[in-house]
């Protein structure tokens, strides 16, 4: 191969490996981890009919890989640990542990897996399997984020919300009240912070 044609490929390949580092960030997928420290799943529900009875749970951990040159590759994987429920009031909490309704010796966690991501109008759905009290259906989230990253104690942190809303009856969750005592739509929403990997 003559000399002039070793430097043409040398430099060639000098090219393509500049253009590779110069390539933006979002041109890669990124893992990044809940934060259970600044993540939470908040929730409210009907009490006869008249009034709201909010909740939260103080416990999510998981992951998620954030594509966002193609966000539709992207997924989210959250479990929620169930003996965390907080209602403000001790007696009415010991009874959502029960057999009642999340059974937590049986079924301590909550748990979501996005199944695929959508643009619906500018705005981001997850459409994924929640499995509460050991029944697994659909649900689809609306998202409002992610945030743009940034850097907190040399970390990269970004986060989202998604909200939703689920029937009791389609998990079978507390068959033995049935509205009006406790509504049957419980509207919840997830506020997560995550951490890049």
């Amino acid at each position: 191969m003559k000399p002039h044609l070793n430097r043409r490929s040398a430099i060639f390949a000098l090219a393509l490996a500049s253009l590779s580092l110069a390539l933006p960030s979002f041109a890669q997928v990124s893992n990044w981890k809940i934060d259970p420290a600044h993540s939470s799943v908040n929730f409210q529900i009907r009490h006869l009919a008249v009034s709201n009875v909010h909740g939260a749970f103080s416990k999510v951990t998981g992951d998620v890989v954030w594509n966002e040159k193609d966000p539709g590759k992207s997924s989210v994987i959250a479990t929620i640990d169930a003996t965390t429920v907080n209602t403000d009031n001790d007696k009415r909490d010991g009874h959502l542990k029960s057999p009642d309704f999340f059974d937590v010796a049986n079924f301590p966690t909550l748990t979501f897996k996005s199944t695929s991501v959508k643009n619906v109008n500018g705005k981001l759905q997850l459409i994924g399997d929640l499995t509460l009290h050991g029944q697994t259906k659909s649900v689809t989230l609306d998202v409002d984020g992610p945030v743009p990253p940034q850097t907190n104690n040399g970390k990269t942190v970004s986060g989202f919300s998604a909200t939703g809303l689920i029937k009791r009856s389609d998990f079978n969750f507390g068959p033995k009240f049935a509205p009006p005592t406790v509504g049957d739509e419980i509207k919840f929403t997830i506020d997560l912070e995550v951490d890049k990997q």
